[in-house]
């Protein structure tokens, strides 16, 4: 069996690099930095795709914030905390808040949407966001890049790995599936058969 994992990461690499930007991203991000250098993406197309998807994912959670922030940190009492030290942030340095919260441990999607429960106004957080999101967008394609050169020079042939682990992970998701569908169809028999 054999399966090439070249040709879909050219085909889907760009919109999964978007989709998983929009709420999160660190991870694609540096896979689709890998996949620029094995050559399968390029690296600029990267880290505007994921900045665009990354600016745009926060824009939606500030605007949430901005019309749901209170209610939300009702409903969601565990960031509290978190609400409280970004606002005391804000009332310090706006702008440098909204540049770095993306870099912040588990602020990535909760500190936009605080930040729109604030005073900031929508241009000044799109501007200072979008520059942000292309810093963070960079940074974590050019570590997937740097990663790539690195494993390349320790492990060599990386495409033969890449075809064993893909074809190994293909070989787990069919076994995974397989084994789901005889556990359906042992459940639909069992209750019949107690009838």
């Amino acid at each position: 069996m054999h399966f090439e994992l070249g040709p879909l990461i050219e085909r889907y690499g760009y919109a999964a690099t978007f989709l998983g930007t929009l709420i999160e991203g660190e991870t694609l991000l540096i896979l689709s930095g890998l996949a620029a250098h094995r050559g399968y993406l390029s690296l600029p197309a990267v880290i505007v795709v994921g900045a665009v998807g990354g600016a745009l994912g926060d824009m939606c959670f500030f605007l949430l914030g901005r019309h749901y922030g209170a209610r939300l940190l009702d409903r969601f009492e565990r960031f509290r905390p978190a609400a409280a030290r970004v606002h005391a942030m804000i009332e310090r340095h706006p702008a440098l808040t909204i540049l770095v919260v993306r870099f912040m441990y588990g602020l990535r999607t909760a500190g936009p949407a605080i930040i729109g429960s604030t005073r900031v106004p929508l241009v000044e957080f799109a501007f200072f966001n979008t520059l942000g999101a292309a810093l963070w967008s960079a940074c974590w394609a050019g570590a997937g890049y740097v990663l790539g050169k690195a494993a390349e020079r320790l492990l060599g042939d990386l495409a033969r790995i890449e075809r064993e682990l893909f074809g190994g992970a293909i070989l787990v998701l069919i076994v995974v599936v397989i084994a789901y569908h005889i556990w359906l169809r042992a459940r639909r028999v069992g209750p019949s058969q107690e009838k």
